[in-house]
């Protein structure tokens, strides 16, 4: 059975202890770590002696493991057109001066970084972690990469020629030393397919993976809530990008079946306000086919954790965290060893040949 996870990114403001106690009392089994200085310090890992070590033993002390951290929000600075939000996101190291394009290679040197720190992390990890990374056949980051071209989502005024295909371009040229960086100490990247980034449906994700030549260390944190309320055949998607679904969010989202005063846009207004088309929602309660999803994953062999990444505006965090804990435990099986009727077929054959 594939290992359950939370995703550390909502619950910041958390110290890592406390949040691994409840975490094990919800019934999880590890955490996925973001990169913060309150759960998982990149700066501090590549520079402090052990960091790396006291990270895991405090897993450890609480019964958890970890099989991928997550740096989402460096990564979005490293292609976005950066303006003064993103202060509030990345560390200050990284933002310096906010000379726009100093951040962005800042930011792209802080993703470097912690493919190297992650490195270190998985190098130093349990031998249980290090038995399922080997069956997964990889390591993993998570993160975001940003958009030079996502403020030209609706085109109008119309696109300048050949303008997304710069804006892909771009992407390109600096993920791709990116990418080399984390080939040099074996760990991928996985992008999480989400608006406001360089893929964010099946067809940008074509493009993306195009952008960086089908680099073998980029793939995809496949989290199904970002598809859903866009119209985006959440299963197709696991079809088409199988083999390069390194990771997998469970996060859950509704959408109004009838037409509401927020269209799919939002309408400028705050998660869970009234007349919104669509929110996310605790696992198990919006309109994501999750069992019609772990079907998929056991075609494509995808043995990763599922890591819950809890959103919902209107529910208790941990009231939602712990439900959606048993909601998944109870999801998940095994793929099937054989056909069903594999018995009556052999039974078959012997008494054709009586």
């Amino acid at each position: 059975m594939r290992p359950i996870t939370l995703f550390t990114g909502q619950w910041a403001d958390m110290p890592l202890d406390s949040l691994a106690a409840k975490a094990k009392a919800w019934g999880y089994d590890g955490l996925e770590l973001a990169c913060s200085a309150a759960h998982f310090d990149v700066r501090r890992a590549l520079t402090e002696r052990g960091y790396v070590r006291d990270r895991w033993t405090l897993l450890k002390d609480h019964g958890l493991h970890c099989y991928a951290i997550s740096n989402h929000l460096s990564g979005q600075a490293v292609c976005d057109r950066i303006d003064a939000r993103h202060r509030a996101i990345v560390p200050e190291h990284v933002w310096g001066d906010g000379d726009a394009e100093g951040v962005r290679r800042r930011a792209a040197q802080e993703m470097i970084d912690t493919g190297i720190v992650a490195r270190r992390f998985f190098d130093a990890a349990p031998a249980a972690v290090k038995q399922h990374l080997a069956r997964t056949g990889r390591t993993v980051v998570n993160g975001f990469t940003g958009s030079s071209i996502w403020s030209r989502i609706y085109s109008f005024p119309p696109n300048l020629p050949g303008e997304i295909d710069a804006g892909y371009a771009d992407f390109g040229a600096r993920w791709r030393p990116i990418l080399n960086a984390f080939a040099k100490v074996d760990v991928s990247f996985a992008l999480e397919v989400h608006p406001a980034e360089i893929a964010f449906d099946i067809a940008s994700a074509r493009r993306a993976l195009a952008a960086v030549k089908g680099h073998r260390h980029f793939g995809f944190n496949y989290d199904p809530s970002h598809f859903g309320y866009q119209g985006v055949d959440y299963l197709a998607f696991l079809r088409e990008f199988g083999a390069r679904v390194f990771h997998m969010h469970v996060k859950d989202v509704w959408w109004s079946p009838v037409p509401t005063e927020a269209g799919t846009f939002g309408g400028h207004t705050e998660f869970g306000a009234p007349g919104r088309n669509w929110d996310f929602r605790t696992p198990g309660r919006g309109r994501i086919r999750f069992e019609d999803i772990v079907r998929v994953l056991n075609q494509i062999g995808y043995m990763g954790p599922l890591s819950v990444e809890w959103e919902d505006s209107l529910m208790d965090r941990e009231h939602g965290a712990a439900e959606a804990a048993t909601f998944v435990r109870k999801l998940d099986f095994p793929p099937a060893g054989q056909a069903f009727d594999a018995a009556f077929s052999r039974k078959a054959k012997r008494t054709l040949r009586r």
